[in-house]
């Protein structure tokens, strides 16, 4: 599952560092809920009450959450505007859950199957938003738009292929949900593998 945010700052004028493009940074947080249980039914009983929330009534196992902030420099230019620099920031946080329990050796080890499947589920949302970074960021390396001296066109130029690229991977983070989630998919397997079904 995965939450995101997206947010953009333009500047004008001036900036400190010469060079034109800073890139993007990205920064991960990693948090845990505890669960407990004695059997895998007891341990997806206590992810399905314990979990993140997912919309209004549910929660789930697992969570991605994502913010985007980009600070976008502009600057004039004979009456043109152009992108001088362009900085990311991709706030990456991963929510797990964590067996706080004794478990017998055969439910560890079925758990630890169970949460690296739900691990690499994760990481493909994060893996998909660092591409969404990557890709916006060659979306407005070396934007430059004539005739606009106060830069209200490059403004708002910058703001639709951000907002364009933001829109092409939240549909590729659905597809790849929509994949993973759906009967007889990737995670109804490792729930019941979990149970031992």
């Amino acid at each position: 599952m995965r939450v995101a945010v997206l947010t953009c700052l333009i500047t004008i004028g001036a900036l400190c560092a010469p060079q034109a493009l800073a890139g993007t940074r990205v920064l991960v947080q990693t948090r845990s809920y505890d669960i407990a249980g004695n059997s895998g039914a007891a341990l997806v009983a206590a992810m399905d009450s314990r979990g993140p929330k997912h919309g209004f009534m549910t929660h789930a196992i697992a969570q991605t959450a994502y913010t985007v902030d980009w600070e976008l420099g502009v600057i004039q230019d004979k009456g043109a505007c152009r992108l001088k620099q362009a900085n990311g920031t991709l706030n990456l946080f991963y929510t797990f859950p964590r067996v706080a329990s004794p478990a017998t050796p055969a439910l560890k080890t079925r758990w630890n199957r169970f949460f690296a499947g739900v691990r690499a589920h994760e990481q493909t949302h994060g893996r998909i938003a660092r591409e969404m970074m990557r890709a916006t960021e060659r979306s407005i390396v070396g934007l430059r738009v004539a005739g606009d001296p106060y830069c209200y066109k490059a403004r708002r130029e910058a703001r639709q292929r951000i907002q364009a690229t933001y829109a092409e991977y939240e549909a590729r983070q659905n597809a790849f949900d929509a994949r993973e989630h759906r009967d007889g998919g990737h995670v109804e397997h490792l729930i019941a593998a979990l149970m031992g079904t």
